[in-house]
């Protein structure tokens, strides 16, 4: 087979992404069957049997235009007498416009009744035109006149609302199959009409169709029998398909909202204003690719769904993803990713890709944006598409809706079933973005939403990376804390996580290591109770999970210093244990999840950051409990360092939540937390060696002191927990063995 490389045709704009379809779709329904198109880098390739120069004079001498037409539009051409893009076809004798003539002629076939009434209304409003001002008025204020108007408008609405079901069960071929594309009809017979052709086929007062007739004509000289290409047609065609430069554009001619660079303008070239600039092939062939956009079954839609989700890859729009999103751009007609695939493929293989254009995630319909990332990246590169071309239906250029590029979804190389640990948070990420595009939300409430969704774009491009990762859990914590403050409450706390998240953020880092053993940590019931998590000094919820309506005065942490929060946990804790009539910190590992004597002596050597590890910490509050007890997540291990400071060995065991595993038992003594608070660590060793001598555990400290800072660290140091065995190996290190046969 011949390359043909179209340098003309590039993922953006969106008419030269549709033009390149329509080059594949024409050559292989009219001249190779067996062509086969893709894109490498920003052109698209296409290979077929036939050479450039019979490729070129095909499609200059014996294409057949599909027959485009939209009867339902005014701007149509066929209400209208002599109408400069309809008639030409109409009375054209050459054999390459016979299909467009039979769609025209099924389309009058609807229209004798629908006609006659549209001119009765046109009647009726030139009556006045003839008249003195003062008549004419009172004319125009008549009842008479007003109720024969109105009647004739009610009966063109009539016509035109059984217009499309007529057409849909009469029409056959080629024009019904652009039908299908304008449109489709809902289970109550409306009309809802996909983004990619506006409403029904035109943009505003731009009727596509008849625009199409338009271009066919600058190309074709339709009034020859043989319709044959005009002068400079050759070259159009060349600068087209190859991008050679050529004075071939045409100003003045709208091209509605596929190409934005085009459509002039304030502020579109040097001067103040531009005129708009179109080759008339480009939109020819776009509106040929377009063909390939059918929308499915109206089986397919929800009553209650957008038209939009009726074509492939099309979804609501969401202003996250790109570097200039703004709440402005979430407009109604919404988005539509584009595939660009880089393997050859036939038009019936491309056809097949958009007909699974209708993507699924855990068993509901794809809707969002950020859905249809995800499911994209779950597929991986099953279909060799390389990346997604983003497109917004947005207003621009005052209110003029234009296709405007949204940035590329690079597919992931493989499949990764990490993504599945997203379906966690399905519901609720609906419900936080109907919170946050409240109208009386605050700002800093949409702006975290679109955070999190920025970065949830990213981790499912990326969703091997455990820094995306815990980048996600990041933004969960930070909507959680303005929560806490008030805002977007209604969405409810980040629902119950799967273990799997921590395996899928693991890093490596000692940050993740110690959020997961404090997230977990908990006062293990004795007599068959509820464990008693860390989650309630963080949210006021009720027993149905719901923030409650006041602050509970267990929740202690406020979000702001990770030192902060770990200090409070801990005298809270020592407080309850206080107010039950016991001495000792409760708290234990919780899930087998424990700190390790290496972390903790790099968060005691200033190598951790507190406040990233807090901040893991109250997203991972929200794992699930039991299935964390049934399955307890793995990390990877510490990277060995020296031992924490044997001040600090000191005074974490004189506040242990049970007895040593040989049995003995230092007392526990809540002022020790508060003399590190207040940065007196002197004070507060004294305390801990005081405790740990009657319990037989001898040191060589005598005295200690650092710095208040140092001391609050040491302090929040102990929030983390340990187990029995990490207890003993501080002790032995403590008080060491005296027979060989003892040491460990």
């Amino acid at each position: 087979m011949i390359l043909h490389r179209l340098d003309g045709c590039a993922p953006t704009p969106l008419a030269h992404y549709l033009k390149a379809l329509g080059v594949l779709r024409i050559v292989a329904e009219q001249l190779d069957p067996e062509a086969r198109g893709w894109w490498e880098g920003e052109r698209f390739l296409l290979a077929s049997h036939k050479e450039e120069a019979e490729l070129l004079a095909f499609l200059l001498d014996r294409y057949e235009p599909t027959p485009l037409v939209s009867p339902w539009n005014k701007g149509s051409g066929f209400f209208y007498t002599n109408d400069p893009g309809l008639k030409p076809i109409e009375d054209s004798q050459a054999a390459r416009m016979a299909p467009l003539r039979i769609g025209i002629r099924a389309a009058r076939d609807q229209l004798d009744a629908m006609a006659a009434a549209d001119q009765r209304i046109r009647s009726i409003k030139d009556e006045p035109k003839s008249l003195e001002p003062i008549a004419r008025q009172r004319l125009r204020d008549s009842f008479e006149y007003k109720q024969r108007l109105a009647e004739a408008e009610r009966e063109f609405k009539s016509r035109k609302s059984d217009l499309l079901p007529d057409l849909r069960n009469r029409w056959r071929g080629p024009h019904r199959d652009w039908l299908d594309v304008a449109m489709v009809l809902d289970e109550q017979g409306e009309a809802r009409f996909p983004a990619l052709l506006g409403t029904g086929g035109n943009d505003g007062r731009l009727d596509f169709t008849n625009n199409f007739f338009q271009r066919l004509g600058d190309l074709f000289d339709l009034a020859h029998p043989d319709a044959p290409r005009r002068l400079g047609a050759d070259m159009a065609l060349r600068a087209a398909l190859f991008g050679e430069v050529a004075r071939t554009a045409r100003e003045g001619i709208n091209v509605g909202q596929f190409s934005p660079g085009g459509v002039g303008g304030a502020n579109a070239a040097n001067g103040p204003d531009a005129d708009s600039v179109l080759n008339p092939w480009d939109f020819v062939l776009m509106l040929e690719g377009v063909m390939l956009f059918t929308a499915t079954s109206t089986r397919r839609l929800s009553t209650q769904a957008p038209s939009r989700a009726a074509a492939p890859f099309a979804v609501s729009a969401h202003a996250a993803g790109y570097a200039s999103a703004a709440g402005e751009d979430e407009s109604a007609r919404g988005e539509q990713w584009m595939p660009v695939w880089s393997q050859p493929a036939t038009l019936a293989e491309f056809r097949h890709l958009l007909a699974e254009g209708r993507a699924q995630l855990a068993r509901r319909n794809v809707s969002e944006p950020l859905d249809l990332a995800r499911a994209v990246g779950r597929l991986g590169t099953a279909r060799g598409i390389r990346f997604f071309q983003r497109y917004g239906y947005i207003e621009r250029n005052g209110q003029s809706n234009l296709a405007v590029p949204l940035g590329r979804f690079v597919v992931p190389e493989h499949a990764s079933s990490t993504l599945a640990c997203l379906d966690d948070l399905n519901a609720w990420l609906l419900r936080l973005r109907r919170e946050a595009r409240d109208r009386n939300a605050p700002a800093r409430l949409a702006q975290a939403e679109r955070r999190l969704a920025d970065t949830l774009f990213s981790l499912a491009q990326h969703p091997d990376e455990p820094t995306g990762w815990q980048s996600v859990l990041l933004r969960l914590a930070e909507v959680e804390a303005l929560q806490v403050q008030g805002a977007g409450r209604k969405a409810g706390p980040i629902p119950r996580l799967r273990p799997e998240w921590v395996q899928a953020a693991d890093d490596g880092s000692a940050e993740l290591r110690l959020a997961l053993a404090f997230a977990l940590q908990c006062a293990v019931p004795r007599n068959g109770g509820r464990y008693d998590g860390l989650r309630r000094h963080w949210l006021s919820l009720d027993a149905k999970g719901r923030y409650q309506s006041h602050a509970a005065p267990d929740r202690v942490m406020q979000g702001r210093r990770g030192i902060d929060d770990a200090i409070a946990v801990l005298v809270r804790r020592l407080v309850e244990s206080s107010q039950q009539g016991g001495q000792r910190l409760v708290l234990e590992p919780g899930c087998g999840i424990t700190a390790s004597r290496h972390d903790l002596a790099r968060l005691l050597a200033g190598e951790v950051d507190l406040d990233r590890c807090l901040a893991l910490a109250r997203a991972l509050m929200a794992l699930d409990t039991r299935q964390c007890r049934q399955h307890p997540p793995r990390l990877q291990g510490p990277t060995p360092t020296d031992w924490p400071d044997d001040a600090w060995l000191a005074i974490r065991l004189a506040l242990l939540p049970w007895p040593l595993p040989d049995g003995r038992q230092p007392g526990t003594d809540p002022a020790i937390v508060r003399r590190l608070q207040a940065g007196d660590l002197a004070a507060a060793l004294e305390l801990a060696l005081r405790r740990l001598r009657p319990a037989g555990i001898r040191c060589d400290l005598a005295a200690g002191g650092a710095t208040p800072d140092r001391a609050r660290l040491y302090a929040a140091a102990l929030a983390f927990p340990i187990d029995r065995a990490t207890a003993a190996r501080f002790a032995q290190r403590l008080d060491p063995p005296t027979t060989p046969e003892n040491a460990p």
